[in-house]
């Protein structure tokens, strides 16, 4: 939107519209002093809870004269929106922040900053309530449009989410090393049509191509840049306790979904206990877990939770006698604790999709060519290989209707 400074600067002579916002800014001393933080606050989240837009800081929205910012104040004003869009707005919104030079009427150059706020998968509150752009300026949503909008934001994130775009990503933050691996002797040598094909693309609302929530997951270093908590937090504990003086180890496991599979597993081996059996001939080395199981553990918490949950993250959490594994999202579907190794159902179809494309690299399923099983074997050979080791069935558990947790016992 508004790509290049021609096209801002034509939009800005056009005046303020849906996908617009000018504002001129005013100090005291070192402070801002308008426009006030809860109706900034207000006017992003009804960009955000509408098709998402710019708002210029440093115009005069009624004269549209390019004021600008004194080049002292622009880090001043850049950690003021960006404390507005972490503190003031729920949930907080991951707008871009740029600092831009432009020139006035009189061909004086001025200092603006731009904001470019996303359009959201989530409905998000400002100061004084939820607002919503229309036209040109923003109206506080009534109950009635307000539930309508929960209602179509829900279905929009629980229906298909990993094939929802990420609208403030562009298709250049997909790293072609990534990706490339999906290919096969027959598919297209479009870049662009292989991707769009693929799911890991899809046009937004202006028929522009940007990621899919699947593209960035899979396809992106560090996915969490674009949505947040898309990693797993891996602790592990010398105790039976979840305390923090008793923390042996922790790392957040970040990179696309199958590098975060391959370093969980790397993590659980590396603190796990392994013990011997000096019990007939030589020794018998007896691993804390069945690295077996924990691989299929893990790869159905990074496979099947729900990424539309704002806040959660996988949690992988070792204690010296167990092992527990936290899932954001409820049971898929009609499926119960009772059923999970009885049938198999996905939440995220292209998300199991692509890592049942994706080749394992090294020893962590010895089994299996591919990460994912679609199969439905997962469940059964987490019982089965956990109970064989540790004589003690690993038991599922729902919290909350909100979260799934998997407690597997160690030998």
């Amino acid at each position: 939107m508004f790509d290049t400074t021609d096209e801002l600067l034509q939009q800005i002579q056009l005046g303020k519209d849906p996908h617009l916002e000018l504002k001129k800014v005013n100090f005291n001393g070192d402070s801002v002093l308008s426009p006030n933080n809860r109706s900034m606050a207000d006017e992003i989240s009804a960009m955000a809870n509408s098709s998402g837009g710019v708002l210029v800081l440093g115009v005069e929205d009624k004269t549209k004269f390019i004021t600008g910012i004194p080049l002292e104040k622009l880090d001043v004003v850049e950690t003021w929106v960006r404390t507005i869009c972490n503190d003031s707005i729920t949930p907080e919104i991951n707008c871009t922040i740029s600092k831009l030079k432009l020139f006035d009427q009189s061909g004086t150059e001025k200092y603006v900053i731009r904001i470019d706020v996303p359009r959201s998968l989530f409905v998000h509150r400002g100061a004084n309530g939820y607002f919503q752009r229309i036209g040109s300026s923003k109206r506080e949503l009534s109950p009635e449009t307000l539930a309508r909008l929960f209602q179509q934001k829900s279905q929009t994130r629980m229906i298909y989410f990993d094939e929802q775009i990420v609208s403030n990503a562009r298709v250049e933050d997909l790293e072609k090393q990534l990706w490339e691996k999906f290919k096969t002797p027959l598919t297209s040598d479009n870049d662009l049509d292989f991707l769009a094909k693929l799911k890991l693309i899809s046009k937004d609302v202006e028929g522009k191509m940007v990621p899919t929530v699947s593209g960035i997951l899979m396809a992106t270093s560090e996915p969490q840049n674009f949505i947040p908590n898309a990693f797993i937090q891996a602790v592990a504990y010398r105790s039976t306790e979840r305390n923090a003086s008793y923390q042996l180890d922790a790392e957040n496991i970040t990179g696309p979904l199958d590098v975060q599979i391959k370093r969980a597993c790397h993590f659980v081996r590396k603190n796990m206990r392994i013990s011997a059996d000096k019990n007939g001939l030589g020794r018998k080395d007896i691993p804390q877990y069945s690295m077996q199981a924990v691989f299929e553990a893990v790869v159905n918490a990074v496979a099947h939770r729900d990424y539309s949950i704002y806040g959660s993250k996988v949690r992988l959490h070792m204690f010296s006698d167990r092992m527990e594994i936290f899932s954001p999202g409820s049971i898929p579907n009609s499926m119960t604790i009772e059923s999970l190794p009885l049938r198999q159902m996905s939440r995220n179809e292209l998300i199991t999709s692509l890592l049942a494309r994706t080749q394992i690299t090294d020893d962590l399923s010895a089994d299996r060519r591919y990460i994912m099983d679609k199969r439905g074997e997962g469940v059964p050979i987490i019982l089965t290989e956990s109970l064989k080791l540790s004589g003690k069935k690993p038991e599922y558990k729902l919290i909350d209707n909100n979260e799934l947790m998997l407690t597997i016992y160690s030998a």
